[in-house]
């Protein structure tokens, strides 16, 4: 499942709304774009000026003069404006650029998790990574540059018009092989650049998995069908690439002749009528220059059109994410109390495969329940149910009555909370990253919660304490110690309902045993659901359900289990017995 990608009308409409968003500023850079190409258009006048005075004896060296200056005088008020105009451009594109941004990241933000890992990593990451650097590229110098190409273009159009009319005409020579290849070239290049970026999401996707893998891979021998899965990932990517280069190499020397053949027209042309009396020899001269002219502005649309194509389907990627359909839609009912039960729960990730067959707890309010089994067997799908995360495929999660994915996500958070064992560290001092769980916490909050998780004594001999700078490019943390801001995260956020899937697993076990023993006092009274792989949090559990195939074949007390001699309780002679 790859994410949506919006329509052309949804592009425009997006490209619209920006515009009208930033108009004062692009009236701004028009306006001095169009006097900068305005100036530049003196050039070829005066020259056609001067060679009729000439060749006429009507211009004196006096009259040169003056022209002359005039002409400098034009090149340094062009060089003047110029630099002002490409200077707002530029502000222009870093505006709209961080518009974008800002508004993507919080759709990101905001996406249903179920979705995301649907579509999986490797297409929401070449979106914010490859798709984002192409828009970045295009805004910030394809509009400033198109803009520039095009007025420069049509005030060139209109000047050699004013020049001489009937020479003019010969600039338009090229126009019919320019719309042909241009048309040729637009019906073929979309779908080939949204191949193209596609094939990056694909390979993206296949790398990440096999390094994040890299261990599942080497003890099951599957390096041969994961260096497949790559090998087809690079040709894809190969085979979209040479699609598009195919294109560009005949539409690059196609756009070249139109270019060539208006200046070659407009000689042969502009001489026949010189010997017919209809133009000047300065005229002729003066339009020739311009459709010289005329290449460089109408080259550079054409280079950037290209630019453009990528750019405008890496735009229909990246807005085509707040097309993602919500995973839940909330009926408005109130949970009657904190009372959470899984009611013959199934879950199956592919249509007629399931992993979950019909599970049912019935969590008692303030209970810690542990949830064991083997790898694979369905604990974490459970306990992503139970967080809702996910809908089951069949049957109900409920808090007070209200299923879980019927309730607002805000709402939601309040009751159930998730941590597992993977983390992140975002970039920002040490409190920013706690405040993401309670913004607005007072620094003794934050510190109260470092000292649940047992980490308030590195916090404080770090640099800045609270204020030390994390994640890239600030203080790298240790597995363990980011884990510890996750958890404290959850104390910050203080739901009634916790499910800890593995949270503890990338601490060493004395330290597991310490933190979970901290986290003992605050988690007084409320529910837990711990997913444990360490058998000393069943120990300590009111209840332990254990999970074998998708069932729950056995659920009761630590002591309960053990002397039924069943499942757990070899689990527990064979992890017990071995000193851990």
């Amino acid at each position: 499942m790859l994410l949506p990608i919006a329509s052309t009308a949804t592009v425009r409409a997006t490209a619209a709304r920006l515009i009208r968003r930033h108009r004062g500023a692009l009236s701004v850079v028009l306006a001095l774009h169009t006097l900068a190409a305005v100036a530049g258009l003196a050039g070829p006048a005066l020259i056609g000026v001067i060679i009729d005075g000439v060749t006429g004896g009507t211009l004196v060296s006096a009259g040169i003069d003056t022209i002359a200056l005039v002409l400098l005088a034009a090149i340094v008020a062009q060089a003047l404006l110029t630099r002002f105009a490409q200077r707002q451009s530029m502000v222009l594109g870093e505006g709209v650029f961080a518009s974008l941004r800002e508004e993507f990241l919080a759709t990101v933000a905001r996406l249903p998790l179920s979705t995301v890992e649907a579509a999986g990593t490797g297409d929401l990451l070449a979106r914010t990574t490859n798709d984002i650097q192409s828009v970045a590229q295009t805004v910030r110098f394809g509009v400033p540059r198109i803009l520039v190409a095009g007025v420069t273009a049509v005030l060139t159009v209109v000047a050699a018009f004013v020049v001489n009319p009937a020479v003019a005409v010969g600039m338009f020579a090229g126009v019919p092989i320019l719309v042909v290849a241009t048309r040729w070239y637009l019906k073929r290049s979309g779908p080939g650049y949204q191949r193209q970026l596609a094939s990056y999401a694909t390979l993206g996707g296949a790398i990440s998995e096999t390094v994040d893998g890299v261990r599942t891979i080497e003890a099951l021998s599957l390096a041969p069908a994961q260096r497949s899965k790559v090998d087809a990932a690079l040709r894809e990517r190969r085979e979209s690439e040479w699609y598009t280069l195919w294109l560009r190499s005949w539409f690059f020397p196609m756009t070249d002749i139109s270019f060539l053949l208006p200046v070659i027209v407009v000689l042969a042309w502009g001489a026949f009528l010189v010997g017919s009396g209809a133009a000047s020899i300065g005229a002729v001269t003066a339009v020739a220059l311009y459709a010289m002219q005329l290449v460089s502005p109408v080259d550079e649309l054409i280079s950037w059109l290209d630019e453009i194509q990528v750019g405008t389907t890496a735009l229909s990627r990246i807005i085509g994410v707040a097309d993602v359909p919500e995973d839940r839609h909330a009926t408005g009912e109130t949970p009657a109390d904190e009372h959470v039960v899984a009611s013959d729960v199934r879950y199956a990730y592919r249509e007629g495969v399931e992993v979950l067959h019909g599970v049912s707890l019935d969590l008692a309010v303030g209970e810690r329940l542990a949830i064991v089994g083997p790898s694979g067997s369905g604990k974490s799908t459970l306990g992503r149910l139970m967080a809702g995360i996910t809908e089951p495929t069949s049957g109900r999660v409920t808090v007070g009555g209200v299923r879980l994915v019927d309730l607002p996500l805000d709402d939601l958070r309040s009751h159930v909370a998730l941590v597992t064992q993977e983390h992140h560290v975002f970039v920002g001092t040490i409190a920013d990253n706690l405040s993401l769980a309670r913004p607005g916490a007072g620094r003794d909050e934050l510190a109260r919660a470092l000292r649940v998780v047992d980490a308030l004594r590195w916090v404080a001999a770090m640099p800045k304490g609270l204020d030390t700078v994390v994640g890239s490019g600030g203080v790298v943390l240790t597995p363990a110690q980011a884990q510890q801001l996750a958890l404290a995260r959850l104390v910050l956020l203080d739901p009634h309902t916790l499910i800890l899937d593995e949270a503890t697993s990338l601490l060493d076990p004395t330290a597991a045993r310490d933190l979970e023993r901290a986290m003992n006092r605050v988690l007084e009274g409320r529910t837990v659901v711990a997913i444990a792989h360490r058998l000393h949090t069943a120990h300590d559990a009111d209840r332990i359900a254990v999970v074998r195939d998708g069932y729950v074949d056995e659920l009761g007390s630590h002591d309960e289990l053990v002397a039924a001699g069943g499942a757990y309780a070899e689990l527990w002679a064979s992890w017990h017995g071995g000193g851990r």
